[in-house]
Formats: C-alpha cells, structure tokens, sequence
C-alpha cells in the first residue's frame, strides 16, 4: 500500500494538468470552500450568540462537528493548493497537516455516531433524556472523540520518527499521508482502524435508526422527524466513510486511467473531502426549527441597513 501510494505521487507530479486547468480546479475548491466555511462560521456565530444552545448536548455535538468540518475542510483546502503552487514541500511542514487532517477526519463519523445516540435517547427514551445526556457528559464524551483520534494519529508520528533517518524530514515530498508516513506497517494500522471505524459507527447508526423506526409507528411527529435526521446523518457517514476506499479507488484509476490521474485525484477530493462538509448546514441550519429561527434573524441582520435594530 505504501509503495503504491509514493507511485501514485510520482504520477500526479509527472502528469500535472495545463496552466487552465489547474487555475479552474484551484478556484473552484477554494469557492467551494470558503462558501462552506462561510455558512459554518455562520452556524457557529449563532450557536455563540444564543445561550439556549449551551446547555443542549444536540447543539453542543452538533457545534463541535461544525469546528471539526471548518478546520479538515481549511486544511484539505490549504493541502490541495499546495500541491498545486509549491508542488514538493518539506516533510517537516506536511506533517502537522496531515496529523490535522487524520485527526478532524476521524472525528466526524464518531461525532455522528453520538449525534445518532443522541436522537434515540431523545425519542425512545424521552423521560431519561435529562439524565443520560447531561452538559457534562457531553463534553466528556467530545473529549473522549478527540483523545481517541489523537491516540489514533500519533503512532504515524512516532513510528516515522523512529523509523526514518534525519534525512527524510528535511527532504520535501508531495504532501499525502503515505509519503509523510511511508512505513507499510502504517497503512496496515490505517486500514484497520477504518474498518473497527465503519463497524462501529455503522451498528450505531442502523441501531437508531430502526429503534427510532418502530417508535415512529406511533405516529409521533418528533419521531419521524429524528427518523429522517438519522437518515441524513446515515447519508453523511457514508460519505465520510467513502474516504476508507479511497486508496484503492486511487490505485484503480492509476492503472487504467494514467494521464488522467490528477482528474481522479480532483474527484475524490470533492467527493470525500468536501461534500459532507456540506450536509451538517442542511441538517441543522434549515431541517431545525429552534436553529433555523435564530439563523434567520443573524442573516436577516447581516443583510439590514446599519440603522436597523439587531439584538
């Protein structure tokens, strides 16, 4: 896997796009972006704002997804140009990115996966809600997310450092996880840490959702709408966890489709990185009620002349 993964870099290097196409790419993923950033930031400032989300576990995980989708979607964004702008850059640079961006990715889904919990809680169990989904086991449980994705991330740190000469890190590569951590051993680790990720993650969400299912026979309004919720952050998981594939997609369309692997490379990127970034604002900036009326009267002020009366 590593191998093929440093071939795979060798061949995005050796078969650059033209001057046009690169320009395109480049402004469409920053648009992209910063579009996406935007209405997160926006999502952010109105949960900052408006102390009745503070002490509600579904707005304070569904704010910590939003900070976690800003800073993987900055540093997709930063990694992508780089590799158009600067082409090679020193591993002791990449590095950090990367950490970054191995740590926010495998945040998401088990933001998600508490997120669902959360909605079952919420609907089945409605009279122990109060008790099980407290303000202070949220923020254990948010801290247990990211003590885990750091766990997870470290050992490509330590096993590079351990491993490679001094050399290495003062040389400069094209910036991707396998050429900052080439060790084989790494990508076997990678592997089975999605796999433990995708397990996991999927009997939460197929739990909830089937729970939630059979409560909304009963007809209640908030059931069936925590049923769909389920639904779309099933869809969100799916998207986020299409980055587990990715490899051997890669390595698939390396073969067959050689001259064009940049497109393919472009593709996924959009495909993996910057597509589920987009659905948390459907979710919970429109599908919400309480959010989207708050949201509503941020934009609206935003749009209003200076005089107008905001509080």
């Amino acid at each position: 896997m590593g191998d093929a993964a440093l071939a795979n870099a060798s061949v995005a290097i050796q078969y650059r796009d033209s001057l046009s196409k690169a320009v395109l790419k480049n402004v469409l993923v920053l648009a992209i972006g910063l579009s996406i950033n935007y209405i997160n930031a926006s999502l952010m400032y109105t949960f900052c704002k408006h102390q009745i989300f503070y002490s509600n576990p579904r707005y304070i995980l569904f704010f910590t997804l939003v900070v976690n989708d800003m800073i993987q979607m900055s540093v997709g964004v930063i990694l992508f140009v780089v590799s158009y702008t600067l082409y090679r850059i020193s591993v002791l640079s990449c590095a950090p990115f990367i950490l970054m961006a191995i740590i926010t990715t495998e945040n998401t889904p088990l933001i998600l996966a508490c997120m669902a919990g959360e909605c079952y809680v919420a609907v089945c169990l409605p009279l122990h809600h109060a008790r099980i989904c407290t303000l202070r086991r949220t923020l254990l449980l948010i801290a247990l997310i990211f003590t885990i994705s750091v766990i997870s991330a470290l050992p490509d740190l330590f096993v590079t450092l351990a491993t490679e000469s001094l050399d290495f890190f003062s040389s400069r590569i094209f910036c991707l996880r396998e050429t900052a951590f080439p060790n084989p051993l790494l990508a076997q680790k990678r592997d089975i840490t999605y796999i433990v990720y995708l397990v996991l993650v999927w009997s939460v969400i197929f739990f909830t959702y089937f729970k939630i299912l059979f409560t909304a026979q009963t007809a209640s309004k908030d059931a069936k709408k925590a049923r769909r919720t389920i639904v779309l952050h099933g869809v969100q998981v799916l998207l986020c966890m299409t980055i587990y594939a990715v490899p051997l997609v890669q390595d698939a369309l390396l073969r067959v489709f050689p001259r064009n692997y940049s497109d393919s490379l472009f593709a996924c990127h959009v495909v993996v990185q910057m597509l589920p970034r987009s659905i948390s604002p459907i979710i919970y900036g429109v599908r919400d009620k309480c959010f989207r009326k708050y949201l509503k009267h941020y934009l609206v002020c935003r749009t209003a002349p200076h005089g107008a009366h905001c509080t």
